[in-house]
């Protein structure tokens, strides 16, 4: 247990209590074995939350071991997808009771909107619990029609002990973005949160305990990277690791992986998407969704891989474009994460606060105009305005980079081929929004833009049902949807002969 915090703000909002901060290893919360801690740290102000149990390589043997142990033994792949289902389902119920404690959390530890987490965040996790729950007991196999005096069928077994590496954006999201579709194939499983975000991920593991799920089928490591990350990435028997995280981590990740038992891998990593902006589209709508791809705190303050953060403008409108949305970063407010007005917090930490400062500055001396915004803002805490440059040339770092802040490179274009160029033109291929009025316009940009989503005169529009990835160094593997279920099954094949069968 750690300290309290139950003053309200001044809306009303109960600061949470500090419950878990200890390791989850087989059902019990633990110290790490080295007796280390660390700090989590509020990003409104940089004062420390509370002192975390910093687990490291003994600590993940443990947590293996745990889940070997479950996964060998344990009845967990053994149950009836039904009866997996039904305990979820009870997981998802009990997120729901407590969700105005752990948006509350998620707000304190992350910098997210208080209100974004409690409507959107924490009830989309259990949702997405609930949709796995239900794919539980529908993972089949095939049978074959092999030739000669044979018979042939697939199973879809559980790939065993997966290593779960989730980054600090999306906390609650990413937690069950990986933990929900492994626990519905049967899998047993370590989770390592972020060490800026590891209180929410801690009372999951909580919950998953009280729904019923059994000891060493979920564990949670809290620690760092390069120290408890690193142990579950090289470990002998972890048999898969999903990770989302940069993309200088998931090369490590990789590496880690063919140097050890040559686990499986999948990797969701960084982007520069584009959204493109023809002129056919209305400009209010367009300067709206631009405004959210990348500033809005559902975007997370542009700390999200999918971040609109490189806006083609065809030249039509471009003038206009640029004087309303210029006028509408005005009224944007920028502050308290926990007050219902604001509508971007802070970044999560002083270091992801210093990145985006030198980001920047490296724009300004490039020769990028900044059209608003460009400065910290607050006397305390790490809070950036946003920020918008114009004149900016693609070969330039502030349009090359994954900053993760609220950072907008403004770009004019003439014609749709350009567009389709300039929009490839990048290491990434995760996601890119179009913006027109014309059917085959979308349909063609659409098709030949190299990345994992399109969205077409929206953004984040994500659900349960819709597959999510990506393209060349943003990764490979999928969230989300059925697909996701792919990553956690083996496929195994079963021959039988038949003799004197006149069947061929």
């Amino acid at each position: 247990m750690a300290s309290e915090a139950n003053d309200s703000t001044e809306d009303g909002v109960k600061m949470p209590e500090i419950k878990f901060t200890k390791l989850f290893i087989n059902g019990c919360f633990v110290d790490a074995v080295s007796g280390k801690t660390f700090e989590t740290r509020d990003p409104r102000t940089g004062g420390v939350i509370a002192d975390i149990a910093a687990g490291d390589k003994e600590d993940v043997d443990l947590a293996v071991n745990a889940a070997r142990e479950a996964f060998d033994h344990g009845k967990w792949p053994r149950m009836s997808g039904f009866e997996r289902g039904r305990i979820m389902m009870k997981y998802a119920d009990l997120i729901d009771q407590h969700a105005e404690e752990l948006a509350a959390l998620e707000c304190l530890d992350a910098g997210k909107l208080f209100l974004l987490n409690k409507i959107l965040d924490v009830p989309g996790a259990s949702n997405m619990v609930r949709y796995y729950a239900g794919a539980a007991d529908k993972i089949h196999g095939e049978t074959l029609k092999m030739s000669g005096e044979f018979q042939g069928y697939t199973l879809r077994e559980p790939i065993g002990v997966v290593g779960h590496i989730i980054p600090w954006n999306f906390p609650t999201i990413m937690f069950f973005f990986k933990v929900a579709p492994a626990l519905a194939a049967g899998c047993t499983m370590i989770v390592k949160p972020a060490e800026q975000t590891p209180l929410t991920a801690l009372y999951y593991a909580h919950l998953a305990k009280q729904a019923g799920i059994p000891d060493g089928v979920l564990n949670v490591v809290t620690g760092f990277g390069h120290t408890a990350g690193a142990a579950i990435t090289a470990h002998m028997d972890v048999d898969k690791v999903s990770f989302t995280g940069s993309t200088e981590v998931g090369r490590l990740v990789m590496e880690a992986a063919a140097r050890s038992n040559l686990k499986s891998v999948s990797l969701e990593l960084g982007g520069k998407s584009p959204v493109i902006i023809f002129d056919d589209a209305d400009v209010d709508m367009a300067v709206d969704l631009a405004r959210k791809a990348i500033f809005f705190n559902k975007a997370w303050m542009g700390e999200i891989c999918v971040a609109g953060s490189r806006v083609y403008v065809q030249e039509g409108i471009y003038d206009e474009f640029v004087r309303k949305i210029a006028e509408s970063s005005k009224n944007w407010i920028v502050g308290d994460p926990f007050d219902a007005h604001v509508h971007q917090g802070p970044q999560v930490d002083k270091k992801q606060f210093e990145k985006v400062l030198k980001y920047i500055d490296h724009g300004k001396r490039e020769g990028a105009t900044v059209l608003t915004g460009g400065k910290p803002c607050g006397e305390k805490g790490f809070y950036i305005e946003p920020t918008i440059f114009t004149d900016v040339k693609d070969d330039m770092l502030i349009a090359k980079d994954e900053i993760f802040g609220p950072v907008m490179s403004l770009m004019k274009f003439k014609t749709i081929e350009e567009a389709i160029e300039r929009a490839n033109n990048t290491r990434y291929g995760l996601a890119a929004g179009i913006v027109t009025k014309d059917l085959n316009i979308a349909n063609r940009v659409s098709r030949s833009i190299r990345a994992g989503i399109i969205w077409i005169n929206c953004y984040f529009a994500f659900d349960d049902d819709c597959p999510f990835g990506g393209y060349k160094m943003s990764g490979f593997g999928r969230d989300s949807g059925m697909h996701a279920l792919e990553k956690y099954l083996h496929v195994k094949s079963v021959v039988t002969p038949i003799y004197g069968s006149p069947w061929r």
